[in-house]
């Protein structure tokens, strides 16, 4: 299986091992049959519906130019949350295919991946588990939100797991969830797909929860307290031409002659 793209930090972590996805699909091999998997987890498929919510006024187009998206500018983001102090769990997101974010349009398939890690800053990084504050993670989700030129509302992309599932059976977890920091790293999903946007789409925010444990002192199977991470992340979808998808809600007119 080809190595996943570099996130804009360096990360450790976890391949995603065919033969141990939980997902009904145990005889899947490859990066290809991965993605495939992960993605029927969102219960979404090319051209699927999806629900949508009138917005009472619609987007300007001033709006639209300011949609603000740091994954876009540089194809990668990281997304750092302090969970407890000098103890973080960073998010990295990055862009899979097409890898030039202004090829993300409404019409094409726009392929993600990301890894989710925990640093505890008070030891050094090679330090043994034993000496860690652990972090566990126990659940995944992540929705979207659309927006719209027409002041519509949609979400498209939606996905719900248990991290374990995504993971090798040999690697580090308990009833808590899967464990972020041990010498395996954290959890890497390659890639998933955001399939078909409506047509007047210029940007889609992903929504990401992670419900995890964090434990307050190292090596206290005792002192472990139950959290929810969010985190969101703005992508820019652009048109054909590579710039911002904007649709104008003006009707033509004629020049006057």
């Amino acid at each position: 299986m080809a190595t996943a793209p570099q996130p804009s930090r360096a990360v450790r972590r976890v391949v995603l091992g065919a033969a141990a996805l939980a997902l009904g699909a145990s005889s899947l091999t490859g990066c290809q049959q991965i993605a495939e998997a992960f993605n029927s987890i969102q219960g979404e498929a090319p051209g699927a519906a999806s629900t949508a919510t009138p917005v009472p006024q619609p987007v300007s187009t001033t709006a639209a130019m300011d949609f603000d998206s740091l994954f876009s500018y540089d194809g990668s983001v990281s997304l750092t949350t302090d969970v407890a102090s000098d103890l973080e769990v960073v998010l990295d997101v990055w862009a899979a295919d097409p890898k030039r974010t202004r090829e993300w349009t409404p019409n094409n398939e726009k392929v993600f991946g990301f890894a989710i890690n925990a640093y505890d800053r008070r030891v050094d990084d090679k330090a043994v588990l034993a000496q860690k504050r652990r972090v566990y993670v126990s659940s995944i989700s992540i929705t979207s939100q659309t927006a719209q030129t027409s002041g519509m509302v949609q979400q498209p992309f939606q996905f719900a797991a248990d991290p374990r599932t995504l993971v090798p059976p040999d690697t580090l977890r308990s009833d808590r969830g899967l464990l972020l920091n041990s010498y395996q790293g954290g959890l890497l999903v390659p890639e998933t797909t955001i399939f078909m946007l409506p047509a007047d789409t210029y940007g889609i925010t992903l929504q990401f929860s992670f419900g995890i444990y964090v434990e307050g002192t190292a090596n206290d199977d005792a002192s472990f307290a139950q959290q929810t991470i969010y985190q969101y992340l703005p992508i820019a979808i652009y048109n054909d031409q590579g710039t911002l998808n904007i649709v104008s809600n003006q009707p033509t007119t004629a020049p006057q002659g």
